[in-house]
């Protein structure tokens, strides 16, 4: 399996990538950040598989760069991964040609399952983590890490890539505040940094919506 993971944060790029290479290590897996680097990225490698795209992109209105494609490369499914996943933006990419549609909320096996179902022909559409609806086979569910109400919330964020400026406006919270939370999560997960963090709660098996509170 060839997949193009194309996305501006690195933090997912570096957590889908630690997991295809743990869960999946016969995959070739190629990242692109931007709109031109992920033309480029086709271009170098047209035997790709399935096309993993972030519709928020730096330099792309909304939907465009998913026609785009469509119409350009109209043999190659497109999963998208978007933070985005009220039921019109689904709808919306499904009928701009998508083949699935994932929401960044989800875990990483959760994207590599959409990843294959789209690959065998599928049309997979995960709008949240939501543990009544794992596939078979993907991380189990039930570990109790001991978060607090507001790592988790802090946490929900952190995963989604987002920086600390953006987890303080979004929750309203200081820098000062967030640094402590984030220094905790980390701690509790026996990690060094974000990426880490995140592939580590892969490993477990932890959806960040599944986390069990203190």
């Amino acid at each position: 399996m060839k997949l193009v993971v194309v996305d501006d944060h690195p933090l997912i790029l570096e957590a889908l990538a630690t997991y295809v290479a743990q869960a999946e290590p016969h995959w070739t897996l190629v990242t692109a950040c931007s709109r031109d680097e992920a033309l480029r990225a086709l271009a170098l490698h047209p035997d790709c598989d399935v096309l993993l795209l972030d519709l928020a992109l730096p330099g792309t209105r909304g939907l465009a760069f998913l026609a785009e494609l469509v119409r350009d490369r109209p043999r190659l499914p497109i999963v998208v991964l978007s933070a985005t996943h009220d039921r019109a933006t689904i709808d919306g990419a499904l009928a701009a040609g998508a083949r699935g549609y994932v929401a960044k909320r989800a875990d990483a096996a959760e994207v590599i399952a959409a990843v294959k179902a789209t690959a065998r022909g599928g049309r997979p559409v995960a709008s949240a983590t939501d543990p009544r609806s794992r596939p078979a086979g993907a991380w189990p569910v039930g570990l109790e890490i001991g978060f607090t109400q507001r790592q988790s919330d802090v946490l929900r964020l952190l995963v989604q890539g987002k920086p600390n400026k953006l987890i303080c406006r979004d929750l309203a919270l200081s820098e000062g505040t967030v640094k402590v939370h984030v220094s905790a999560i980390l701690r509790a997960l026996n990690v060094h940094t974000r990426a880490q963090a995140i592939a580590e709660l892969a490993r477990r098996g932890v959806g960040a919506d599944t986390l069990t509170l203190r």
